[in-house]
């Protein structure tokens, strides 16, 4: 039975042995530890509290071009240092890497979703799809809405994932969406990961 596992590999600069890579599919093999310096700014260590934000957890994603509407529930990470990922059962239901930085706060806020599962389509289904220059809408628990545009967009290998360019430190208010892509491997798993990189307007 396949594992629903999002591989993505995690930069949390922490001493930790592999973190995996992310995807909204099955399992990949696992990337190799960052380096402290690839840590994202707002990463914690582990056993470590985050330090404490007024800035509102996301508690809802929508990208009105792609008709993605979605709630957001929040990841950790699994006993072997891999990223959670959202239940197969909750194919539609977008997750925020809690290690990451709160969407428009400073730093590489990390949303994960599913591409399918076992039981069908899932909410990043469409995202090869989306353009630069897109609008994506990521809700607070507060209410409040906070705008992001699509700068890029990339399909990279599990094996080569940019865990750097995607968790590495940064002063922006950045967005990164991360989803399964690419041809299946021997065991049925997609061999890539599609990542949308985004800006806060």
């Amino acid at each position: 039975m396949p594992r629903n596992r999002l591989a993505l590999p995690l930069s949390a600069a922490l001493t930790l042995t592999a973190l995996a890579t992310l995807t909204g599919c099955s399992g990949a093999d696992p990337a190799p530890a960052p380096s402290p310096s690839d840590a994202p700014a707002s990463s914690t260590t582990a056993g470590k509290p985050a330090p404490k934000t007024t800035a509102q957890p996301p508690a809802h994603v929508s990208i009105p071009s792609l008709g993605v509407d979605s709630d957001v529930m929040r990841l950790g990470l699994n006993p072997d240092r891999t990223v959670e990922v959202p239940p197969a059962d909750k194919g539609m239901t977008t997750g925020w890497y809690t290690g990451s930085a709160v969407p428009g706060e400073p730093g590489a806020a990390v949303l994960i979703g599913h591409n399918d599962t076992r039981f069908g389509r899932a909410v990043f289904h469409d995202l090869r799809k989306i353009a630069k220059g897109a609008d994506i809408v990521v809700r607070g628990s507060g209410g409040k809405d906070i705008h992001f545009e699509v700068t890029a967009r990339e399909t990279v290998s599990k094996n080569a994932f940019p865990t750097a360019r995607v968790y590495g430190r940064t002063t922006d208010r950045a967005l990164r969406l991360i989803t399964c892509d690419g041809a299946f491997d021997s065991n049925g798993h997609p061999v890539d990961n599609l990542i949308v990189y985004a800006k806060r307007k």
